[in-house]
């Protein structure tokens, strides 16, 4: 059996003729897809909506541009729609987490955390972090979410939500100014969450 391809742009392309070479996209990218889905609206919504978004990935392939070698910000792009439908549960669970400190959420994807998540989890614990979000738009929330849970730079983000940069940026500042705003301006309860570098 050949070498797997080197990059994404590859087995998608391979796929095209071999639709089975396609799992090692998945292979590659759904643990990164289902903890971003899980920590925005839990593990049993993170299951349906990560295999939702491969599925469309999967359909949509013969779309993708393959000039561009890493497909994780397409793939993030399709989660984001998703998420963006279900919206309201989002908005509800964390105005849940405002009110009683408990993060649903996050206790229910142990097993996909890290390191890093975990301090953004412990931080989005807090009930005013997560008043904060809820009170973003849900395009502000995306790119805010995109950039410091992700760790998308501006430019994945732009392509996963296909939006300019310059847009990214606008909303990325806005964001972090109401977090800010919201948390009585303690820039150590925004810090991972709204203190994000520029990645390009």
């Amino acid at each position: 059996m050949a070498d797997p391809p080197a990059d994404d742009a590859a087995i998608i392309k391979d796929s095209r003729e071999r639709p089975e070479v396609f799992a090692r996209l998945y292979d590659r990218h759904a643990a990164d897809i289902h903890r971003y889905v899980a920590r925005r609206l839990g593990d049993g919504m993170a299951d349906d909506l990560t295999a939702e978004t491969f599925l469309i990935a999967f359909r949509q392939r013969s779309r993708y541009d393959t000039g561009r070698s890493g497909a994780r910000p397409w793939l993030y792009g399709i989660a984001a729609n998703l998420i963006g439908r279900h919206r309201r549960h989002e908005v509800r669970s964390l105005r849940a987490l405002a009110r009683t400190g408990t993060d649903p959420v996050a206790d229910s994807w142990t097993d996909w955390v890290d390191g890093a998540d975990s301090r953004v989890a412990a931080q989005a614990a807090s009930g005013p972090l997560a008043a904060a979000l809820a009170g973003l738009s849900a395009g502000d929330r995306h790119v805010l979410l995109l950039v410091a849970w992700a760790d998308l730079t501006y430019q994945e983000a732009a392509d996963a939500l296909d939006i300019p940069v310059g847009t990214v940026r606008s909303r990325l500042n806005r964001a972090r100014r109401k977090v800010r705003t919201a948390l009585g301006g303690d820039p150590t309860l925004a810090s991972d969450t709204a203190e994000v570098p520029s990645h390009g």
